[in-house]
């Protein structure tokens, strides 16, 4: 489980869309769907992802954030020597919806369209 407790410490200041998006880029590219999210490559790779915040909204229970995720993947080959698939990684993107409990900082995320 997710837990992003200082973008919850953070809510309703100032600070919390960059604390949001730093807490969001140290996570494991399994906690973000980023797999899920492939469109060019064929192995998502977590290094160097960036974080823009497209919204938030507020309900009862829960912050929802929505973010674009930029990311790097590859198209994995069978790794044989005479294997003419580039190694070059490639530039994706995708949306999520990170769902943030306001007791418990709990979040989860959901991959949009």
């Amino acid at each position: 489980m997710i837990r992003l407790r200082r973008s919850l410490d953070a809510w309703g200041t100032p600070d919390f869309a960059a604390m949001l998006c730093d807490e969001l880029q140290q996570l494991d590219p399994e906690d973000l769907a980023l797999q899920q999210g492939l469109s060019r490559g064929s192995y998502a790779l977590g290094d160097g992802l960036g974080v823009m915040l497209l919204g938030v909204d507020e309900g009862p229970e829960s912050i929802s954030a929505r973010a674009g995720l930029f990311f790097t993947a590859v198209i994995a080959g069978c790794s044989c020597a005479d294997d003419p698939t580039p190694v070059e990684a490639v530039s994706e993107y995708c949306e999520v919806r990170i769902d943030v409990d306001k007791t418990t900082a709990e979040a989860r995320g959901t991959l949009l369209g």
